[in-house]
Order: C-alpha cells, then structure tokens, then sequence
C-alpha cells in the first residue's frame, strides 16, 4: 500500500496544508508506510493512475479541499481516499447548513443569522446594521459562512466596530455568518472512526492571549494547549458527547475536530466543524492523539489502512 498525500491548493491556507502533508508524510515513513506529497494541478489524476494499491488522503485546507470538491473528484475515478465522502464534507463546510443539520441531533451552538453581501448594497448597510444590533445583543462574532482556521473572524464588542467586521469577513466569501458570542473554555474534541466505530480523543483546551485567531493558531507563543483539557469529569462527558453526535449526526468519517466553547452553565456550545483538520507542529489533531497515549504513525496508519479496505 502507498498513501498519496495532497498537500498545497490555492486556498488562503496553502501553506498551512503543505505544513499538515510534511507532518503526516513524517509519520507514515516512520512507520514504514512508503508516502508522496503531491499538489493539487494537472498532474494529480496522471500520478494517481499511475500508482497502483495507493490510498490518497486529502490534506487541502479551505475551498476544494474541504467543501467537497475534490473528494467528488477522487469518487469519480473511484480512488479510495482518508477522510469524509464528497456529500458530507460540502454539508459541513457551509458553517450554517452544518449548524441547522446537527443542532436538530440536540447539539447546542449559538444563535445566528446568515447574510449575503448583496443585501447589504440592497437594503443599505446601515439598516441591516442596525437590525443586526437589535436581535443580537453584543459581544458578536461574524465570521465568513465558509472557510477555517479564523480568516475573515471578528469578535465585537462595540457597535461602531461592526461594519469593519463585515468587510474584513466579506473579503473571504459573500455569506457572511453572524453569531452570539459565547464565553467559556475553549477545547477542540478530535474523532476518529466512523458510525459506531467512532471514538472521541481527549479534548484539548485552548488558552490564548487575545482570539485564537489565524496567527494564534500557526505560530507558537501566543496560545497555551492543555491535552489533556481541565475540564470536570461532567464537561468532560458533555463535550464528548457533543462532538459524537456531530460526527455521526453529520456523516463523518475517518477524522474530524469539532471546536466547542463549554460556557458558563457547562454546555458544550458547538462552533465549528473540520473534516479535515490541519497537522501541523501547533495542530490541535496531534496533540489530541499523542494525550491518548497513541503514537502518531500508529494511528495515521491505521487511518489509512481503514481507507484503503473500503
């Protein structure tokens, strides 16, 4: 068996994802499991016929790479890949159709309210403005309705803010996802497997000096990680439990990370879902893996050879 790895894209996290594909790349070698990393262009679907008893595991961060794009691609030409079928990952990737599909399982997320950027030039911003700040009392948090690792997030606490929020999240999509703030501790909920099979890695929480935005996540020294997270025994049950039935509720397979804010009353209020979560040195994945007590390799193998079979 030979794993092609997929690692680039022309996403705003490129280099977050060439980072991911050398990190796994490291671990599979080390347990003997020969890899490439490839990138997304002309060449991936001859290189890809070209390998025989080869398992692909996409690794791209953002559009293509996690809003279904390229997994249906991959289904197409009946590769066998890690990670979430095509169906899946495009309900995930759209922040507020994931929220509507998982918060019927009885999955707590904040409040929130979708928009595009032409109804603002439409109804004129002000005005949408000021409706926004009469159902949604302060702080807020907007953030493009697709996308990850925080570009195009704003937290605001002060009304005249607000329009700045929206055209720095407008610089990243058209649909932009408005949500009641939620203050708590911060943990990321790693799952690996899939239906019944699926099981929880312990939380990681998540202490950082300002928001854990874009710069906080990739470059070490503003952020504390506590794996395992300090959360009571009943918060600890809580966010497990959320972060299971997201997995199964939404069809998830193989890998996932979903990010929760466990807030003041202990219920685990669910942000975001990845379906395919970075690698990295300071990645949240690995450090959910390794407070198991399993090694890295041993579990990126397995992953692969669970691909592989199907």
């Amino acid at each position: 068996m030979k794993v092609m790895i997929l690692a680039g894209g022309l996403s705003h996290e490129r280099d977050v994802s060439i980072r991911s594909g050398r990190r796994v790349w490291e671990a599979l070698e080390e347990r003997g499991i020969r890899a490439t990393v490839h990138d997304v262009d002309t060449t991936l679907l001859p290189n890809l016929q070209s390998l025989d008893d080869a398992v692909v595991w996409p690794l791209l961060h953002g559009a293509s790479g996690e809003d279904g794009s390229l997994q249906a691609l991959l289904e197409l030409v009946d590769a066998p890949f890690v990670g979430t079928g095509s169906r899946e990952a495009r309900v995930a990737w759209v922040k507020p159709v994931a929220k509507a599909v998982f918060s019927r399982a009885g999955v707590s997320t904040p409040d929130y309210v979708t928009l595009p950027q032409s109804l603002f030039r439409e109804v004129g911003a002000e005005h949408v403005l000021s409706a926004l700040l009469s159902k949604f009392p302060l702080p807020l948090v907007v953030k493009p309705a697709r996308g990850g690792s925080a570009l195009g997030v704003s937290l605001v606490t002060e009304a005249d803010d607000l329009a700045q929020a929206m055209v720095r999240c407008f610089a990243y999509g058209d649909q932009a996802m408005i949500e009641r703030a939620v203050s708590g501790t911060e943990v990321a909920v790693s799952v690996v497997g899939h239906d019944d099979q699926a099981k929880v890695l312990p939380a990681v929480e998540i202490v950082c000096d300002g928001p854990y935005d874009y710069d906080a996540r990739y470059n070490p020294g503003r952020v504390e990680y506590f794996a395992p997270s300090r959360l009571e025994p009943a918060q600890v049950a809580a966010v497990e439990e959320a972060a299971l039935a997201v997995h199964r509720t939404m069809g998830l397979r193989d890998l996932s990370r979903i990010d929760m804010i466990v807030d003041a009353a202990g219920v685990a209020q669910v942000i975001d879902i990845n379906v395919a979560p970075g690698m990295t040195e300071t990645s949240l994945f690995p450090q959910a893996v390794e407070a198991s007590g399993e090694e890295l390799g041993a579990l990126y193998a397995r992953i692969v050879e669970g691909a592989f079979s199907r």
